[in-house]
């Protein structure tokens, strides 16, 4: 089951910055600018209607911001541990919203039973055809026409992904069109209820539409589970929170509350007077970022660059014959995923996998206990740092010609292709400071051998 924005919206993050860094952040957010969207027809018909079903709140205001799009701002100096924002449940869209409306007959009684997720799906796709008509069409009005998310990528996008998003990015649309392809009884029985015929109404590009609107909008509300549905259901849309934008330093609080029926959020650190509120979405890297929200946080300190183990990687290490008994090794030992390097260096997990195919064949009993932490001797050391370096220099070559392919196809694309790009150049310039960050730190481990592992070689020992 995918998490929501989700599960941990938010459960909080990270050390606590520093005194510049503070300097840095308040010197930032004097340049940014923002434009009230509170008077346009859109907002004020969908603080009308939340009104209508009993929210009240003076301390945010719908804003459009020069770094972020838009977000809200706080309209008076938010305390630590006030109350950020608290929204009715009657202003959330669940599964129950779904079941209790015209929806409610076709899906109760349609086998086998649908998910939470394309249960909500086809009722934003329904609601948004029967336009103004429809009791949520204040929210839906304000919702995005269309999403950076992966489903949404075309191919020439998609070839200049890193290598190891690009598979789950495929992945998702693949899993998009699935669902739509899979269910298109179901969809035909909704026809009594379309003013249109159903072929045009839940159309692909509809449900991909839907589809990350709920996964990249809703908040995690676990439900008990329906006789009608199957499956988890932790799906909540929440109009006017969902504007609340990502930032990996900041920590809130949230879940709904059973005492007071509402979905509550609190600051932990509090909120300048007219600065944007945010909140964590958790702890994710760039690349987590972008696949389930269709953005990136410039300078994420969660960000790492991931190293796959494919042929191109592994051209590195030719000339080792037994390169491929030690592969079968690390993957039986689950060792070949989440390799990483971040801005303080390569990952434990890589440069142990690194220090195992430093050792020869005749080290066979002693791979195990490398993988167990056990020290190699400073050459073999040596040898995992360099050769760390050489994966980064690879990595690092990908990303430039990929930038580069960016910028060309910047030039001759339109609008909608172009956002997708732009997203996609950000991951790559912040893997490429990442990787440029560790290649430091590598020179540095290479001129100070004193801070390798190091242990007494044997007479097997290889150059």
């Amino acid at each position: 089951m995918r998490k929501t924005r989700k599960q941990s919206i938010m459960r909080g993050c990270g050390r606590r910055a520093g005194r510049a860094k503070r300097k840095r952040r308040r010197k930032q957010e004097s340049t940014i600018q923002s434009v009230s969207l509170c008077h346009q027809q859109q907002y004020v018909c969908l603080m009308k209607f939340l009104h209508q079903r009993g929210f009240t709140s003076t301390l945010l205001q719908s804003n459009h911001f020069t770094d972020t799009g838009r977000g809200l701002q706080a309209q008076k100096t938010i305390k630590p541990g006030q109350l950020l924002i608290s929204l009715p449940e009657s202003c959330l869209l669940t599964t129950s919203t779904v079941l209790d409306s015209y929806l409610g007959t076709y899906i109760k009684s349609w086998k086998p039973r649908l998910s939470p997720l394309l249960a909500l799906c086809v009722f934003l796709v329904c609601e948004r055809h029967r336009g103004e008509a429809s009791d949520w069409f204040p929210y839906i009005d304000v919702l995005p026409t269309t999403y950076t998310c992966p489903a949404y990528f075309s191919d020439d996008v998609m070839a200049v992904l890193p290598s190891s998003v690009r598979r789950r990015a495929l992945e998702q649309r693949e899993a998009v069109l699935e669902i739509h392809s899979s269910n298109q009884d179901f969809f035909r029985s909704l026809q009594p209820i379309l003013s249109q015929p159903v072929e045009e109404v839940l159309t692909y590009e509809a449900l991909r539409w839907a589809w990350c609107s709920v996964n990249t909008r809703s908040v995690f509300m676990s439900r008990p589970s329906s006789h009608f549905l199957s499956g988890q259901d932790v799906y909540a849309l929440a109009p006017f929170l969902d504007l609340l934008n990502h930032r990996p330093d900041v920590q809130v609080s949230a879940s709904f509350s059973d005492v007071s029926g509402c979905y509550e959020i609190r600051s932990v650190a509090g909120i300048r007077r007219f600065q944007q509120a945010f909140i964590n979405y958790g702890s994710h890297d760039n690349q987590r970022l972008l696949l389930e929200y269709g953005f990136v946080a410039p300078g994420n300190p969660n960000s790492v660059v991931y190293v796959e183990t494919g042929e191109k990687e592994l051209c590195v290490l030719r000339g080792d014959r037994s390169l491929e008994q030690k592969i079968k090794f690390l993957k039986e030992n689950n060792f070949l995923h989440n390799l990483t390097v971040s801005s303080e260096g390569p990952s434990w997990r890589l440069m142990t996998a690194l220090r195992l195919l430093a050792l020869p064949q005749t080290l066979y009993p002693q791979w195990k206990a490398v993988l167990l932490g056990q020290a190699v001797c400073e050459e073999r050391e040596q040898w995992s740092v360099q050769t760390a370096r050489a994966l980064c220099l690879r990595l690092l070559q990908d990303t430039h010609t990929a930038l580069d392919k960016i910028s060309h196809r910047l030039q001759q694309c339109d609008q909608p292709i172009r956002e997708q790009l732009d997203v996609v150049k950000s991951l790559r310039q912040e893997e490429r400071c990442i990787l440029g960050s560790c290649l430091e730190v590598l020179r540095g481990m290479l001129r100070q051998p004193d801070h390798l592992s190091s242990c007494q070689p044997d007479d097997s020992a290889v150059g």
